[in-house]
């Protein structure tokens, strides 16, 4: 038999669940869209998390977000992005270059915060960096103008070599830049580059049968959504094969791959995550300047060059942020 007092407690709780149930209803929902999976991107997520709590906003507390992810189909993209218009979210958060041009074609009102390795303003997503205009803001990781560096890294570490190759994903809207980008670098130091393509797994596995086949000294591994969720597939490759490769994202080495620079992924996340808590407190996008990436990381793991057979000139390893042993 029930007694008084903890009917009482039920009743209390029972009146609370609709005033809980409005507190929810009346948290900013916030559409967060990305051309992977949720597994690969989970700590980016946290990322994200960390830059909206850092401006007072919690999930599941004060603000709530609706996931929508590609799974590695850039063409689910345009899709996706209306479907979060249609539930009229009171901000897109996006990762990725796809991901933000699929964005900013769905809605004109909605506000959008980005982050691409592109130029945003070349590729059409801002008026300028200062002065974005309209609905769209973000974070600028800089991944193509950081091949030029990937690539000097790489001829440091392999002064002989004069034909490298970057893999890159046709399907990202990166993609022409950053081929025309990593060109114009190679050819200032006298360079070849051969470009490879893949879209799956196995044009992947097909790509490193390939390197081991032509006289390719080695290989630049372009930042792409679709690469990054296949990190240990590359690094397990790249050793079977014994091809030298540079990465964009420290992560990749963290798995065994043998060199990384670009900007922090970590960090460009938290700092959407920011960008989106100050355009839910009333900030516009278009008096928000595009941040451009500042914390790069040269990461170099040494256990991977052993067996692969390469020694790092000290000179290199001097400059690294990271080194594992």
């Amino acid at each position: 038999m029930m007694k008084r007092r903890d009917f009482i407690t039920l009743l209390g709780g029972a009146a609370a669940w609709p005033l809980a149930a409005r507190a929810q209803q009346a948290a900013p929902v916030i559409g967060y869209l990305s051309a992977g999976t949720p597994e690969a991107n989970a700590y980016l997520v946290a990322a994200f998390r960390k830059g909206l709590s850092e401006v007072g906003y919690v999930e599941g507390k004060n603000v709530a977000i609706e996931y929508r992810w590609a799974h590695d189909d850039y063409a689910r993209l345009p899709e996706l992005a209306a479907d979060l218009v249609s539930r009229g979210v009171a901000v897109i958060a996006t990762v990725g270059t796809s991901a933000a041009i699929a964005a900013k074609a769905a809605t004109t009102t909605i506000p959008i915060v980005f982050t691409t390795g592109s130029d945003p303003v070349q590729i059409g997503l801002v008026a300028s960096l200062n002065r974005p205009s309209g609905n769209v803001t973000g974070i600028n990781a800089m991944q193509v103008e950081a091949q030029e560096k990937r690539l000097g890294l790489l001829h440091e570490l392999l002064p002989a070599t004069t034909r490298f190759a970057v893999l890159v994903n046709p399907n990202n809207q990166m993609t022409d830049s950053l081929v025309a980008n990593t060109r114009a670098a190679a050819a200032s130091i006298g360079q070849q580059v051969e470009v490879l393509s893949a879209t799956t797994s196995r044009d992947i596995d097909t790509a490193f049968a390939s390197l081991a086949q032509q006289p390719v000294g080695a290989l630049l591994v372009s930042p792409d959504t679709f690469f990054d969720n296949r990190r240990v597939q590359f690094v397990t490759l790249a050793a079977r094969h014994a091809v030298p490769a540079i990465y964009p994202f420290r992560e990749y080495v963290q798995a065994g791959g043998l060199m990384s620079y670009g900007a922090s992924f970590i960090d460009t996340a938290r700092l959407t995550g920011v960008y989106t808590a100050r355009v839910l407190k009333g900030q516009k996008p278009a008096e928000l300047p595009v941040l451009r990436a500042t914390k790069f990381e040269f990461v170099v793991n040494l256990q991977t060059a052993k067996t692969i057979g390469l020694t790092v000139p000290p000179t290199l390893l001097a400059r690294a942020d990271e080194v594992i042993e």
